[in-house]
Order: structure tokens, then C-alpha cells, then sequence
């Protein structure tokens, strides 16, 4: 009889362990460390900001060299279907570019017309190919889209 009685409590207490365990993995908080019913202290995440697709941007610095206004200004887009397209300054190009999580991006090499406009916008379009095939981040800071890579620094504003 005595077996039987030691048997009921071992049989009982390894039931309401598994009862006990049943509640913590149905109970989010309790993973936590919280009780049962109690706040979450979970620190809030940051809402990770979205690259503004479909919307044309018009370069105006590089290396904080402004771009005079004009014909030669560069300016590009990128579309629902990552494709970036636009103006170098001479010719116009397309390519892929992905922004990434943590504000990263990338883009692929560019397909592009071969015009040439003089030496000095040559020269020019070539430092902003070369700044924008290499961006690695980007931010929109008081409402300009700055890119940022191993070749520079491109600052745009929004256009038309």
C-alpha cells in the first residue's frame, strides 16, 4: 500500500511540473521573466526608415561640391522594381540598386549611353557614377537623400 501512495505523489508532482511547463511555453511573458498578466519590459524597436521608392531625386552636391543648376545637373530615380535610372550629367544610365536593412544599399554596374559632353562635365559625370555605383548607405536627412559610400558622399533634393 505504501508503494502505491509513493507512486501517486511521484505520478502527481511530474504532472504538475509538465502543467507548470505547458503554462510557461503558452505564456509569452513568463518567457521573458515576467508573471503571468504582467508589462512586458521589452525595450521598443526602432521603426527601421524605408527608402523612398518612386520618387526622382536631383543631385545637387557631391563631396559637398555643389551642382550648378542646369543641363548638366544629374538627377535619378528608383522604381518599385529596383531599377535606378537616370542622369549622369552627359549620358544616362540604368542599373539595379537594392536598399538593404540598416539603411544599406547596393547597386549593380550601370548600363549607360556614351556621349561625351567635354572634358570638365566627362570629368564631372564620372565622379558621380563612381560615388553612386559605390554607395553603401543611405539616410534622408531634413529632407535631402544622402547617399554615402567609399567614393563620396551625394546629397539630393527631390524634383519634379
Amino acid at each position: 500500500m505504501r508503494a502505491g501512495a509513493v507512486l501517486a505523489a511521484v505520478a502527481a508532482a511530474l504532472l504538475g511540473a509538465s502543467s507548470a511547463q505547458a503554462q510557461i511555453n503558452n505564456d509569452p511573458g513568463m518567457l521573458r521573466g515576467n508573471e503571468a498578466g504582467g508589462k512586458s519590459s521589452a525595450v521598443p524597436q526602432q521603426k527601421e526608415k524605408q527608402f523612398p521608392v518612386g520618387s526622382s531625386w536631383a543631385a545637387i552636391s557631391l563631396n559637398d561640391k555643389t551642382y550648378p543648376i542646369g543641363p548638366s545637373r544629374p538627377y535619378f530615380t528608383l522604381d518599385s522594381q529596383f531599377q535606378l535610372r537616370g542622369f549622369g550629367g552627359c549620358n544616362t544610365f540604368s542599373a539595379t540598386a537594392y536598399p538593404l536593412r540598416s539603411q544599406g544599399f547596393a547597386v549593380s554596374p550601370f548600363a549607360m549611353t556614351r556621349r561625351s559632353c567635354g572634358p570638365q562635365i566627362d570629368a564631372a559625370e564620372r565622379a558621380f557614377m563612381l560615388a553612386l555605383r559605390m554607395v553603401q548607405k543611405w539616410d534622408l536627412v531634413k529632407g535631402q537623400l544622402v547617399l554615402q559610400g567609399m567614393s563620396g558622399t551625394i546629397r539630393a533634393d527631390r524634383s519634379l
